[in-house]
């Protein structure tokens, strides 16, 4: 099974994830602080990071910059920071998803599953399929029920970032930065509009999305 090294200054919570990640098969790598996590990252084989953001020693943005600088492994943020501005701070960082405390740990192995699926090679295959469509990332195609989407370009590019993060909570200003360029960083109802497009092009029920989902304050999320 997969290793997963947990960043908390909480002593209590450390040792209930230590003893239930343990328990559901996971190898748990403790750390109480960020330098002790940057350390341990380096010299042990790491799957997930699940990491505070409030540490004693450096901010959890801090040992997010720390990894991001040589490794794409996935980290899932687990804070009792509840702001749409301090998650938004810390998927812009680089962090794969966000759990707020207090956490169901049916949630949490749930969002493990799907980082350690994400992290594997299926994660780089150029044909993404879904019940509903089919998305070819390498001659940039589009298909439902076998016939071709039209896409526009702008339409592609948004699709094609969530697709290639399969899973992953992409965040507004990451999608806009890099769809429309970094001085349309604020401008949601750009991006508003375009998911609408992309749901009634390829959801079965665009006013109930299962593919392109929208996480409220956050950004989307592609789900296949």
């Amino acid at each position: 099974m997969s290793t997963v090294l947990i960043v908390d200054d909480e002593p209590q919570i450390l040792r209930a994830l230590q003893i239930n990640l343990h328990a559901h098969g996971y190898t748990v790598v403790p750390a109480s602080n960020g330098t002790a996590a940057l350390a341990a990252a380096q010299t042990q084989a790491i799957d997930v990071v699940v990491l505070d953001l409030g540490l004693p020693d450096m901010d959890g943005l801090d040992v997010i910059a720390g990894l991001r600088g040589w490794t794409e492994v996935p980290i899932i943020v687990l804070s009792a920071r509840h702001g749409s501005h301090d998650k938004v701070e810390a998927l812009d960082a680089g962090a794969d998803d966000y759990v707020t405390k207090p956490f169901g740990l049916d949630e949490l192995l749930a969002r493990l599953r799907a980082a350690t699926r994400r992290a594997g090679p299926q994660a780089a295959e150029p044909l993404v399929e879904t019940a509903e469509f089919t998305v070819d990332l390498a001659n940039k195609l589009v298909q439902r029920g076998g016939a071709p989407v039209r896409m526009t370009p702008t339409e592609w590019s948004v699709l094609e970032l969530l697709v290639r993060n399969p899973g992953r909570l992409v965040s507004q200003q990451q999608i806009l930065t890099e769809v429309w360029g970094p001085a349309y960083a604020k401008e949601t109802h750009y991006l508003r509009v375009y998911m609408a497009q992309l749901r009634r092009k390829l959801e079965r029920d665009p006013a109930n999305p299962v593919h392109l989902l929208t996480e409220a304050g956050m950004g989307y999320r592609f789900a296949p």
